[in-house]
Order: C-alpha cells, then sequence, then structure tokens
C-alpha cells in the first residue's frame, strides 16, 4: 500500500553496461488521442498464445512463470507466482465505487450560486476538469492496446483487466461532475487540445502509448524490452504517480474547507485507486528488473532520470496555470517542493537515487488520503473502515 511514510524498498538488481541509447519521440511533439486510435489498432496477430508445451497438455510450473517473454500458458491463472498481484487485484474488487453513489447536490448548488466560489476556485476546477476527463482514457487506452498484450504473467493481466476498468470509472465520475455542474462539456472534454498546459502533458504521455500500442511491436529483445521497461515507469510513475497530484491536492484541498464535496469525495476514491495502481506498477517494474537486470543499463537509467525532470516541470507548469494566484491557501510554488518530493520517493521506489536535494512534503495531509487500508472522513475527520465504496457512510 502507498504511503509517503513507508519503507522504501527498491529491488537491487544488477546492471551490467549493455544496450544502445533509446530514441525517444520528443516532448513537445504535438499529438492527438486520435493518433492513439489509428496507431493502436488491435492485431489479433500479437495476443499470446499457450505454447507448445501447452497444447501438449503439460501443466503450468510456477517457476517457469516470466512478466514478459513467459513460455508458459497464459490462459492458466494458477498456480500462482505472483501473489502480490492477484492480492492486488482481489483488493481492487473489494474497493469498489460507482460514481452515482455519491451525492452532487450541494455541489451543484455551491457551483450555481454566484457568490458560492471566487474566480480563482472556478478556474481551478475546470482546468482540472480539463486534464482528468481524458486522462485516464489515455490510461486506459495503453492498457487494453498495448501493456496487456505483452505481459505474459496471467496473474498480473487478470489486476490490469481490474485496472482498466477502474480507469473507465474515472472517466465516468468526471464526466459526472462535468454534467452535474452543467459545464460546456465540449470546452472541458477538448480542453488537451485547447489548453497548452494539458496539452503539454498529454504530448509527453502519447509517444509511449504509441509504442507499445503499435502491431508491429514485439517484445523479445534488448531494445523492445527496454521499450516497454520505459512506458511502463512512464505511465506508473510519471503519470499516475505525478502528474495527478497537483489535481488530486487541488480538488482535495476544495473538499477540507467544505466546498465541492462531492467531487472531492469522487476524487479520493480515484486517489485511492490510483495509488494501487502506481504500487502495481512499480512492483510490475521491480520484477521486471529483477527477472531481467540486463535491461537496467546505466545509460537506460540516466534516460529515465531525464524523463522525471521533464515531467516535474510539465506538471509545475500545470500548477502554474491552474492558479496564476493563490488560492485555498495553496500557490503555485508550494507544488515545486511537493512535485520534487514526490519524485524522489518514486525514484527511490524503482532503484534510482533522489534527483533532490532535501525536499519536504508541504501537504502532510495528503498522506493520509494515500492510505489504502481505510478512509478517514476529512469533512468530519472520523476513520471509517470498508469493503466497498458503496459502503461508506459520509454523513
Amino acid at each position: 500500500m502507498l504511503s509517503w511514510d513507508e519503507e522504501i524498498k527498491p529491488a537491487t538488481a544488477p546492471a551490467p553496461q549493455l544496450s544502445p541509447e533509446l530514441k525517444l519521440a520528443p516532448v513537445a511533439a504535438r499529438a492527438t488521442h486520435n493518433s492513439v486510435q489509428n496507431d493502436a489498432t488491435f492485431n489479433p496477430t500479437f495476443v499470446a498464445k499457450p505454447t507448445a508445451a501447452a497444447t501438449e497438455g503439460e501443466r503450468v510450473n510456477a517457476a517457469d512463470k516470466r512478466i514478459i517473454n513467459g513460455k508458459t500458458d497464459v490462459n492458466q491463472l494458477v498456480p500462482f507466482k505472483y501473489k502480490w498481484a492477484w492480492d492486488k487485484y482481489l483488493a481492487g474488487c473489494a474497493n469498489h465505487w460507482m460514481p452515482q453513489e455519491i451525492n452532487m447536490q450541494r455541489d451543484i448548488e455551491l457551483w450555481k450560486n454566484p457568490n458560492g466560489l471566487t474566480d480563482d476556485e472556478r478556474r481551478l476546477v475546470t482546468r482540472n476538469l480539463g486534464f482528468f476527463v481524458t486522462a485516464d482514457s489515455l490510461a486506459a487506452n495503453n492498457i487494453v492496446l498495448g501493456t496487456y498484450r505483452h505481459i505474459t504473467a496471467p496473474e498480473c493481466r487478470q489486476y490490469l483487466l481490474r485496472q482498466a476498468f477502474e480507469e473507465a470509472i474515472h472517466t465516468h465520475a468526471y464526466q459526472y461532475i462535468v454534467e452535474s455542474l452543467g459545464l460546456d462539456e465540449s470546452e472541458i472534454f477538448n480542453a488537451y487540445n485547447e489548453v497548452e498546459s494539458i496539452r503539454d502533458k498529454d504530448n509527453f504521455l502519447i509517444p509511449f502509448i504509441n509504442v507499445l500500442t503499435d502491431p508491429a511491436f514485439k517484445t523479445g529483445t534488448q531494445e523492445t524490452d527496454q521499450a516497454l521497461l520505459k512506458s511502463l515507469i512512464v505511465f506508473a510513475c510519471l503519470m499516475e504517480g505525478l502528474f495527478f497530484y497537483v489535481g488530486f491536492t487541488q480538488i482535495l484541498a476544495l473538499g477540507r474547507q467544505n466546498k465541492m464535496m462531492g467531487a472531492a469525495e469522487q476524487y479520493q476514491y480515484i486517489l485511492r485507486d490510483e495509488s494501487m495502481h502506481c504500487n502495481f506498477g512499480i512492483d510490475l517494474i521491480n520484477t521486471i528488473k529483477l527477472e531481467n537486470p540486463q535491461l537496467w543499463t546505466a545509460e537506460f537509467r540516466d534516460e529515465i532520470k531525464a524523463l522525471f525532470l521533464s515531467a516535474v516541470e510539465l506538471e509545475y507548469r500545470y500548477a502554474e496555470d491552474t492558479m496564476p494566484r493563490g488560492v485555498l491557501g495553496l500557490n503555485a510554488p508550494m507544488f515545486k517542493g511537493y512535485l520534487r518530493f514526490i519524485a524522489n520517493r518514486r525514484a527511490q521506489q524503482i532503484g534510482l537515487d533522489p534527483m533532490f536535494a532535501q525536499e519536504e512534503n508541504p501537504f502532510p495531509w495528503m498522506s493520509e488520503m494515500i492510505d489504502l487500508k481505510k478512509e478517514r472522513n476529512f469533512f468530519e475527520t472520523r476513520v471509517i473502515e470498508y469493503q466497498t465504496g458503496g459502503a461508506l457512510n459520509w454523513e
């Protein structure tokens, strides 16, 4: 479970110097979601199939399973080798929730009241939704059309299916908020094309989706295995583990002040889900490193560090755009330290050295939101144990 206070235990895999440099798509490349759809045509030719041994009737030996480039039958879930992936799948199912369970009436009344929110608070909400309404669609495309078909451990595939469904729930939640508040849907959903700070973040991500969704892409070489590993790091550590945190903090800060409480409740559920997605991705990355130590070269690590630095800068620009002035006791400079703090944590979790010196968490209350073991009702300051989202009582 992710918590800022948990002990960091990165995988300790050897790092031989092997691979040539991979050429990355430039961050500034202008792409659209249509390019993802055009490049991501699903091709059954590349669906993992049972091996010859499996078709001859041999049973799967758990020791023979591998996260990538495995030779065992992907259709046989058991025997388990990666029990941690199955446990996360079960936890995700136990945490199930749906947006319609949350009452938006108070949010609607506050939004329609001309004096209910300041202009800066309204900008924060609309910019926030402008990023998130399409962000989870990007994540789902990456899983369903890309990552899933290159993972050969059925336990991990099982969790990826759950994760893809949760991304759909998150997109539903943002749509539910937009619809409830009566916002201009075309403006909000097209913000990734019209708002530079949002477009730049998406353009950073899209090349890594395109690599995995290319029907001709297949793992099995040093170069392609590193490309897959790089994409996993970008999505687990930088998209779900960094790009979401300015927005989460802003909306949850509104909730802490008894504003937009229905939206804040949904964001808290989403944060809980995304924390587990990030946690799963980090476990997946570290296991691939352990099974394939030749991928973790010094040159590859330098490329990952450069991506981390670019992601921090992009998210800070987004913070400046969403908060041109101080609001809710927050301001953009506060997020510079917060993003560096998070980047250090993510780097350490995958076995890299911290990139920024002596960064502290300026929002310690966010750690309570990330705790997956329980939900803390931040409106009534009461701890609530739960099994499903629908079982929570926020009254």
